[in-house]
């Protein structure tokens, strides 16, 4: 029997788009017959899922995390869309697709979004996304061995942070300075101060330089 599969590939880059769906046409089961559709944007995404909802839902959705916005700017990444999909199509199975590799963000995706499949594109080979696809169909969750580390390494941890103090630590690896991330995180310089003092303690740091911080956390799997 024919098993019927709707997908849709999220991504603004149209020759990686033609790689992924030339795999999954290349060694896809014999019973799968593949219908899928291209959308380069947030706008042209977000167009498919709501149409897709008077037709056919999608089974699978490939989301790349860097996206241009969408024009109303209510969407500003994959992982807005992402968000969006859960909520108008929650039997969808989603894939999400990154450059990304910093802890924080692995672990904001897994934390908001919970995909099926969560692939590092430098980890990525064909082998690996056809084997994605098929584990995601009938098993999920499938992790790129990058992410599966990441979260090796938050478990065997028995260090504990909250949110912030992971988004204080994102920061400063991104190069935003003490003193500009009250803005990023809505709360006060004092009290920025006194969650990286907290920090320093955590990781057991006692130079007060932001780059020892940085490679404790590191170390363990924060940054």
């Amino acid at each position: 029997m024919t098993e019927k599969i709707k997908i849709l590939m999220i991504d603004d880059h149209p020759m990686i788009i033609e790689g992924y769906q030339n795999t999954l046409l290349f060694t896809k089961k014999d019973n799968q017959e593949l219908h899928i559709d291209i959308a380069n944007n947030c706008d042209e995404a977000i167009m498919y899922m709501d149409k897709s909802l008077q037709e056919k839902p999608y089974d699978v959705l490939f989301v790349d995390i860097s996206l241009p916005p969408s024009t109303d700017g209510q969407m500003s990444s994959g992982e807005d869309l992402a968000e969006y999909a859960r909520k108008i199509l929650p039997k969808a199975k989603i894939i999400i697709l990154t450059m990304f590799n910093e802890s924080f963000r692995i672990h904001n995706i897994i934390r908001t979004i919970n995909p099926e499949g969560f692939l590092i594109k430098s980890d990525l080979t064909s082998s690996e996304l056809a084997s994605a696809f098929q584990k995601v169909l009938t098993n999920p969750p499938f992790y790129s061995g990058t992410v599966n580390n990441h979260i090796r390494k938050a478990i065997t941890s028995d260090i504990v942070i909250d949110e912030k103090n992971r988004k204080i630590l994102h920061l400063l690896s991104q190069g935003v300075k003490t003193k500009n991330l009250a803005s990023h995180l809505d709360i006060s310089l004092s009290a920025i101060e006194k969650r990286k003092k907290q920090l320093r303690e955590i990781f057991e740091v006692n130079d007060g330089q932001d780059e020892t911080l940085l490679n404790k956390a590191r170390e363990k799997g924060f940054v």
